[in-house]
């Protein structure tokens, strides 16, 4: 850790003589730093669903999670708030890539207008659309592991969620 700690202060420290002299790094850089940011946070999120869909379903039915986690291999059913935690946080991961993306497109949209000025666009909308449908899909398994476990939810926090998810689907088709 150590090891990890000084090579992280010494790489901060070459970043801050880089950014001094150029004042910036390249915009690929920030684009490529932002596009690993977000596949990170998605698969966080598709982790995530996997998580939920293996408490679901039992440790019987996921013998690799049993292998990982021994507290789960003595328990026959998992604890009942569980789940709705595991969902909570998964649904905040979801925002926060939805976040990432409508970010994505205002600065698309930005880009674009300065274009009516003379200055370099990328018309290609290949990545924002791969991250919109990528997101997408995820909403939609998240979605459905909420559903099959609305009865395990309560009365009070799947209206909540359900909220939630509507708010994130709708941002996204608005925008």
């Amino acid at each position: 850790l150590r090891l990890v700690a000084v090579l992280k202060a010494i790489l901060e420290g070459e970043k801050a003589a880089v950014l001094k002299r150029d004042r910036h790094l390249p915009l690929s850089f920030h684009r490529r730093q932002e596009e690993l940011k977000f596949s990170l946070g998605l698969q966080r999120l598709q982790h995530r669903v996997h998580e939920i869909q293996a408490l679901r379903d039992g440790p019987a039915a996921s013998p690799q999670l049993n292998v990982r986690d021994p507290q789960l291999k003595t328990e026959a059913k998992p604890p009942e708030s569980e789940l709705p935690t595991l969902i909570l946080e998964a649904v905040k991961e979801l925002e926060a890539a939805k976040q990432q993306v409508l970010k994505r497109i205002q600065i698309w949209k930005r880009q674009q207008q300065l274009a009516g000025n003379g200055a370099l666009f990328e018309e290609n909308l290949a990545p924002l659309q791969k991250r919109c449908e990528s997101l997408v899909e995820v909403y939609f398994q998240l979605h459905q592991q909420v559903m099959a476990a609305s009865a395990e939810l309560g009365a009070e926090l799947l209206p909540r969620l359900l909220e939630r998810f509507n708010e994130v689907l709708s941002s996204l088709v608005k925008r």
